[in-house]
């Protein structure tokens, strides 16, 4: 028999990500909806641990589903990490009557999640909220598709300035060890190069496609660049060695950074945030746990934490096949 549940906690933790304040704002509706607390935990973890919460209502979520950022904070919090800290959090959700949690953001935040729901025996939901879409078990994180609109936005504007002064320009994207952002924007900006950690392109083929850019008669060239890839030690060093091998070049580096994380979510992200988060307050209800929630094919499906966090998320390979076709 399923637990009765009173009260649902919900937080944001790790990275931001566009679309989480509409992530909280679905999870605070659904359950007034259902008649059921919500209590908004301060900086993730950390805020459990700290026993800093307030009571969220659907009044007072209004107008916060086109802000980017997280009204709740968010943090990566070392004290979690160990089984003292655990317990402090655990005696707060059981003091204030906590009976089950939401958790939006990375896999970071899923395994923390997932050995705490194993220690104290407390519900818990992942909703995957990262900008880098590199969690199994669903086709698109939360801050994903605001994050590559972005980046192509800001590519455009690069290749402007590119085409003005024959430049090439390496525009290093967020990402650690996934290349979904740099892939897909390198796609859609027309990128003529794009780096990323899962495919190795090599020195070699790299400069011998800038080679080819300039005999095709290519004037500019933007090369879009991973965070992850392993080419060079970091988009500078790599830069330097186009520099020392294709002097013709003007050479010229752009690291996005931070402002992928940024600005308002678009609709896809405000939606999916929406269905997501209204699902994992209906699953909690239903007596489920240690799942995420995700979206597969257009529908939102629980997947176990193990296949979310080990389960296989590739590229898409036949989107590099097309760029190389696209950037003769």
């Amino acid at each position: 028999m399923a637990r009765q549940i009173k009260t649902i906690g919900v937080m944001t933790s790790g990275g931001d990500s566009p679309g989480m304040n509409a992530a909280i704002r679905a999870v605070a509706r659904a359950c007034s909806y259902y008649n059921v607390k919500c209590i908004g935990f301060y900086r993730g973890y950390q805020g459990m641990i700290d026993n800093d919460y307030c009571e969220m209502t659907a009044r007072s979520v209004r107008n916060i589903i086109s802000a980017g950022g997280t009204i709740l904070k968010s943090a990566r919090s070392k004290e979690f990490r160990t089984p003292e800290g655990r317990k402090k959090a655990a005696d707060n959700l059981k003091a204030i009557g906590v009976d089950a949690m939401v958790l939006i953001g990375g896999d970071g935040t899923f395994r923390g999640g997932q050995v705490f729901s194993q220690e104290y025996d407390i519900p818990v939901i992942g909703v995957p909220g990262t900008i880098d879409n590199d969690i199994a078990g669903t086709n698109y994180t939360i801050g994903y598709d605001t994050a590559l609109n972005t980046v192509v936005e800001a590519i455009d504007k690069i290749r402007d300035t590119a085409s003005s002064h024959d430049r090439l320009f390496f525009v290093e994207v967020m990402g650690r060890d996934a290349g979904f952002i740099a892939l897909n924007s390198g796609v859609g900006a027309g990128a003529e190069e794009i780096l990323i950690p899962e495919e190795d392109l090599g020195l070699d083929r790299l400069l011998e496609s800038l080679k080819r850019s300039k005999r095709s008669g290519k004037s500019s060239s933007i090369v879009v660049v991973s965070e992850g890839d392993k080419i060079g030690k970091n988009v500078y060093q790599l830069a330097d060695y186009v520099t020392d091998n294709l002097p013709d070049y003007d050479v010229r580096v752009t690291v996005l950074g931070h402002m992928q994380r940024g600005g308002s979510p678009t609709c896809f992200d405000r939606t999916l945030a929406s269905r997501l988060c209204v699902k994992a307050v209906e699953l909690l209800l239903d007596g489920e746990a240690d799942i995420m929630v995700g979206l597969l094919n257009n529908k939102i499906v629980a997947t176990n934490f193990e296949k979310g966090l080990e389960g296989d998320h590739s590229i898409n390979k036949e989107l590099l096949r097309i760029s190389d076709i696209l950037s003769v």
